[in-house]
């Protein structure tokens, strides 16, 4: 039993510590971040029993269905509410990468419960290719996530667009991850090329969202400067 757990909670962990260590301006707070981490692991369960509730009253109807409602969407809308009521007004909330930690970690706590869960039910020698697929695939789409609320954020003006794509854009990608999963005879050709996409796609995120924050930290200094004058 140690070693699944070993093996579950491990690259929830290392994901998290990478993303972390790339916020190279005002590191967040560990325990905010642990606290973030851990309301996404506690999400799995109110997750569970909805989809159960789908499962129970034959609800589910399609492929099409299971992969962009009842997982994709409801997955990404949970913890899109979560970030954007407990993390998005928060004072350590104080610069565009930011919204990729706690996006990130949100993301990493659900997916080591539901990790976890998989590996006690199923064996520890799925642990990686879990860790390949659906744990990298939460850890991204919680970047994209994450970026689009530090644009929000940080964004003079409308902020809507931003908030809506910081939900879409996961939701639709986790539909289509999942989609592939579950429907596709020959899905191991085609997942790969998407997951290459998928962190191509969120690496550039972290990267626009470093220059974001830099922007933003310049702008802060320049306006003390003046102050000051």
């Amino acid at each position: 039993m140690l070693g699944i757990l070993s093996a579950g909670i491990a690259p929830g962990l290392a994901l998290l510590s990478y993303f972390y260590l790339k916020d190279e301006y005002e590191p967040e707070p560990v325990s905010l971040v642990l606290r973030t981490f851990l309301y996404g692991a506690l999400l799995v369960f109110p997750i569970m029993f909805i989809q159960h509730v789908f499962e129970t009253e034959n609800l589910v109807k399609s492929d099409l269905f299971d992969a962009f409602f009842s997982t994709g969407f409801l997955e990404e809308f949970f913890k899109w509410f979560l970030l954007f009521y407990a993390i998005y007004q928060h004072v350590e909330f104080d610069e565009p990468f930011d919204g990729i930690v706690y996006g990130v970690a949100v993301s990493l706590g659900f997916a080591t419960v539901e990790n976890i869960f998989y590996l006690v039910a199923n064996g520890v020698e799925h642990a990686m290719s879990r860790a390949l697929l659906p744990v990298s695939s939460h850890a991204l789409f919680g970047v994209i996530m994450g970026f689009y609320l530090g644009k929000a954020k940080f964004t003079e003006g409308s902020k809507i667009k931003w908030l809506l794509l910081s939900l879409i854009l996961p939701f639709v990608l986790h539909g289509f991850y999942d989609f592939i999963l579950l429907s596709l005879k020959n899905w191991i050709y085609i997942i790969f090329p998407f997951m290459i996409f998928l962190w191509w796609f969120g690496l550039t995120k972290v990267k626009k969202a470093k220059i974001l924050s830099a922007n933003h930290f310049k702008k802060q200094y320049a306006a003390k400067k003046t102050l000051h004058s």
